[in-house]
């Protein structure tokens, strides 16, 4: 089955049912000069008899290509000799499905298939042809169905605009909830894996303890064997590494802005705000090896001229160059934010006798708070989910320290680190990747509440 092409077919036929429900509609009144005779215009007769026909398909054009690889593959495995699939662990038989698939589908195995998986691969194909079959059946029933429900509805008391309306309306708000229900499966997919972390490793020491070292050994006599999943370090290094990059960041982004928007001439602004986005657009991995190859070997230098001891790969040389990532952020939407601000404000500060600096201070900035409060947030989620600088110029090394002149690493380094590869779902090493993820969702979650709450003091002390 061709998805695709179901999907033109599915829409030429929605195309075909708005001409035909807007031509009966016409037609029942006597033709286009006795239109006033209808309840709602002939286009929504024929949106009517469109959304009949295409709704219900798409939908069962959706939940029949999510869920017909699974029901296929339940349904084989089932027809598969009891002693095949006995004993074997999650691994294996996802491994085994693998192969059924891969030769249903004509691909080369790296190995010679058995009778038995040559027999479900055999079975799988005829499955999958009556499957598409029955979907090419339904798909075709509820498009006539559809249209002979939308033929007979259309009559010129129906109230076809009212009808198409509340079938949008329905619509609408299915869509805005896939947002709201895609964060909800986020959160629950790291909250049940960080629940089975939590039963082999206690809350407490995942929390206060003071050493890291997820690595589990293979026998139980090497040492270290269980592991240590004291997160502090990793707390510990990024807010380090953040709080380097917004003190560059922060102060420099929002002084740029209000140049940009209150003192720069129209031709400084027209070449130095494209300057600062640029920098935006620069891929991560870039400014790890500028970060790597530039900035940590100058500051080991300079160290080393004044006497320091900064190491090869510092929260410094890390957090600097993550600051100049972020500026263009903090900078770009503070000077947008600031021009928001209406001119009336402006003028009526300078007629009360006001400089232009007390403006800024006293009418300006209270105005834009709410946004760049949003900007500064937006900059300090980035830099707590920045990986490639902190690999490339921080380390990996979970050093419990608040010096910014040795290594560190972030949360987001340990999770990537702990996830690459082929992983087992079910050890300590793995799960300790989800409870990092939720901490961190937990954590930039009580951000912004307090954000929240600032912004609105402030904004009913302004109003």
């Amino acid at each position: 089955m061709n998805p695709s092409l179901l999907l033109f077919i599915v829409l030429s036929a929605m195309a075909l049912a708005y001409h035909l429900g807007r031509k009966r509609a016409i037609g029942i009144v006597g033709g286009a000069a006795h239109i006033n005779r209808l309840h709602s215009l002939p286009a929504y007769y024929g949106y009517y008899a469109a959304l009949w026909v295409g709704l219900p398909a798409l939908l069962l054009l959706l939940f029949w290509v999510g869920l017909q690889g699974q029901i296929l593959t339940a349904l084989t495995l089932a027809e598969l000799p009891s002693d095949m699939t006995a004993g074997l662990t999650e691994g294996q038989l996802s491994l085994l499905t693998s192969d059924i698939r891969n030769l249903a589908s004509g691909n080369l195995m790296g190995r010679e298939p058995s009778p038995d998986v040559e027999a479900a691969a055999a079975h799988y194909l005829r499955l999958q042809q009556i499957a598409n079959l029955a979907l090419w059946a339904l798909i075709g029933a509820l498009v006539l169905a559809g249209m002979a429900w939308a033929w007979q509805q259309t009559k010129p008391s129906f109230r076809a605009r009212n009808r198409v309306e509340s079938i949008l309306m329905l619509v609408l708000i299915l869509f805005s909830s896939i947002a709201i229900l895609t964060t909800l499966g986020i959160l629950l997919s790291v909250l049940f894996e960080s629940i089975r972390f939590f039963e082999k490793v206690p809350w407490t020491e995942f929390l206060f303890g003071t050493k890291w070292s997820p690595q589990i050994a293979l026998r139980a006599e090497q040492v270290a064997a269980s592991g240590a999943f004291g997160a502090i370090p990793l707390f510990t290094g990024t807010l380090l590494i953040s709080f380097i990059a917004m003190l560059l960041a922060v102060p420099v982004g929002l002084l740029s802005a209000v140049y940009l928007a209150e003192y720069a001439p129209s031709k400084v602004r027209a070449w130095a705000k494209p300057v600062l986005e640029i920098l935006a657009g620069i891929p991560t991995v870039v400014y790890g090896f500028f970060a790597a190859l530039t900035v940590a070997p100058f500051m080991r230098g300079l160290g080393v001229s004044l006497g320091l001891d900064i190491a090869s790969e510092s929260a410094l040389a890390a957090g600097l160059v993550m600051g100049i990532m972020i500026i263009p952020f903090v900078s770009s939407l503070s000077e947008d934010v600031i021009n928001a601000v209406p001119q009336s404000l402006r003028d009526g500060s300078y007629a009360l006798g006001a400089t232009q600096s007390e403006t800024i201070r006293r009418v300006i900035f209270p105005a834009a708070l709410p946004g760049i409060v949003g900007g500064v947030l937006l900059a300090v989620s980035r830099a707590i989910g920045e990986t490639m600088i902190v690999v490339m110029a921080a380390g990996l090394a979970a050093n419990l320290t608040a010096n910014p002149f040795q290594s560190v690493t972030t949360v987001t380094v340990q999770i990537v680190t702990l996830l690459t590869g082929d992983q087992e779902f079910d050890s300590a090493k793995t799960l300790a990747a989800f409870a990092l993820g939720l901490t961190l969702f937990v954590v930039t979650l009580i951000l912004n509440v307090i954000a929240l709450h600032i912004v609105r003091q402030y904004r009913e002390q302004y109003e």
